[in-house]
């Protein structure tokens, strides 16, 4: 089983279910970031995050992060396209979570929702005004540095 150990308490340590997630940051020709807000019925509804998703057993990041693009905003891109910046590692109540984030700035097609999610794009110094999930925060100042 992955998990991560997480210490509750002096000598004592429940296992945690490690989930791995990629999420990318996708850069327009003016420098700004598109984020999505997560959806009413989804956990942590109302958020705004970087796009992305879950890792699927036998993908890398890389393959999961253009599924996700295709799926969730039907837009292509190419693995070439794809270069990692930093990552997250965050223990929430019921998981740890572990999502690399990438950024991206060459990609086909027009970021439009394809499961209810509102679009929005931000400019690098703005990302901290959004209500975010307590993982993506300590992303954005990886985002700022490398965009200005």
């Amino acid at each position: 089983m992955n998990g991560t150990r997480d210490k509750t308490g002096p000598g004592a340590e429940t296992l945690l279910p490690l989930l791995l997630v990629a999420a990318v940051a996708l850069v327009d020709p003016d420098g700004r970031i598109l984020v999505t807000r997560r959806p009413a019925g989804k956990a942590m509804a109302g958020l705004w995050e970087f796009p992305g998703g879950k890792i699927e057993d036998g993908e890398t990041p890389e393959t999961a992060l253009r599924r996700e693009l295709h799926e969730e905003l039907g837009i292509t891109t190419w693995e070439s396209c794809l270069a990692p910046l930093t990552f997250a590692s965050h223990s929430y109540e019921d998981f740890h979570l572990l999502m690399p984030l990438y950024v991206c700035r060459k990609w086909q097609g027009i970021p439009t929702p394809h499961e209810g999610q509102a679009l929005r794009w931000v400019r690098p110094r703005d990302l901290a005004t959004l209500e975010m999930p307590p993982a993506d925060r300590p992303l954005i100042p990886h985002l700022r540095d490398l965009l200005g």
